[in-house]
């Protein structure tokens, strides 16, 4: 019973002189291990006599009670005392000047998207999405341009295999929405993504760009429609007072087709470098819906017309910021990026 007594008595002090958790774990293990002092206690108990193991055993319980439980309470003291001596270490003077954080800009190509969503939101079209990898039958069949069409040669296709391929032209995604109109009109909308034709990058070229197309479909649409909406977008895309004209071109997805150029906002039309002293800028094509793509996707051509147009973001994005080189777009330099700050 004395060694029980004098073994607590030194577990006790050997817990009060620990000054780390380290040092109090190996307390712990020198008293409560396995082979610890009190383990050692329990294994006398079978040379005692049979009316003193109760005891003993008794006695040597609440001797390892006693040194567990000084043990955790010693254990929370350590704990505490080194959280607060980390505490004083970690100290932050709230008087010093913080770090600045650097404030990203939104990219020009995401600008000029935005703003053409906003302009025909409120004109009351909708947004169309549609998969960038495509199918041969919506880019290019349901557009009026067969495997045998030569104006397959003025695309040169980024194909996966012979029926699907990267998209040439956000055209499919108009062809999506026309089939699944069924027939139905009105039909309002644009289809603002990227899309990929094989060409050599240059400062005016890339395999890869964005555009941006409009439909609009439903009875007695004419061709004044078509060129009152692009003034309009001219307008608020380039600065009042822009005027527009037309020329005669060709797409297989129109008919009558047209090129459009907008009167030039650095000049006002007078001549300058960037419109090559003519006063005009070409911004886009457009045209009149070819009556046999309205037919392929259920439509009654004579009951129904409409009008398309499609836009090179990048291309409205260098003559508003006077960027002289597309190639800007995708090498994400920061100091180009930080230059559009000001159009926040």
């Amino acid at each position: 019973m004395d060694r029980i007594t004098e073994v607590q008595n030194e577990a006790l002090s050997a817990i009060e002189s620990a000054q780390s958790p380290e040092e109090l774990q190996q307390v712990r293990i020198k008293y409560l291990g396995k082979k610890g002092s009190i383990q050692a206690l329990m294994s006398e108990m079978k040379s005692l006599p049979k009316e003193e193991k109760p005891v003993f055993g008794q006695k040597v319980n609440l001797c390892k009670q006693a040194v567990s439980e000084a043990i955790e309470k010693a254990q929370a003291q350590l704990e505490a005392k080194a959280l607060e001596a980390q505490l004083i270490k970690d100290k932050l003077d709230i008087t010093l000047n913080g770090t600045k954080s650097e404030k990203g800009t939104m990219h020009p190509l995401h600008m000029i998207q935005q703003e053409i969503e906003d302009l025909f939101i409120g004109m009351g079209y909708k947004i169309a999405e549609g998969p960038e990898v495509e199918e041969d039958y919506y880019n290019f069949e349901l557009a009026n341009i067969p495997k045998d069409h030569p104006a397959r040669e003025m695309q040169d296709t980024f194909y996966i295999d012979p029926n699907t391929l990267l998209r040439t032209h956000t055209t499919a995604m108009q062809m999506r929405e026309l089939e699944k109109a069924k027939g139905q009109t009105p039909i309002k909308l644009i289809c603002p993504g990227k899309v990929y034709r094989r060409d050599d990058d240059d400062a005016t070229h890339s395999h890869q760009f964005t555009q941006c197309e409009g439909l609009v479909v439903g009875e007695h649409i004419t061709l004044a429609d078509l060129k009152g909406t692009l003034e309009f977008m001219a307008n608020r895309m380039f600065g009042e007072g822009r005027q527009i004209r037309f020329r005669p071109s060709y797409f297989p997805f129109t008919e009558p087709s047209v090129e459009v150029d907008v009167s030039c906002p650095f000049c006002n039309g007078k001549g300058c470098n960037v419109c090559k002293g003519s006063g005009w800028i070409e911004i886009l094509g457009a045209g009149m819906v070819h009556p046999h793509v309205l037919e392929m996707n259920g439509f009654d051509s004579e009951k129904c017309t409409g009008f398309a147009f499609g836009v090179g973001l990048e291309r409205v994005a260098m003559l508003k910021y006077g960027i002289d080189d597309i190639r800007n777009f995708y090498i994400n330099d920061e100091r180009f990026l930080k230059t559009f700050d000001r159009f926040d």
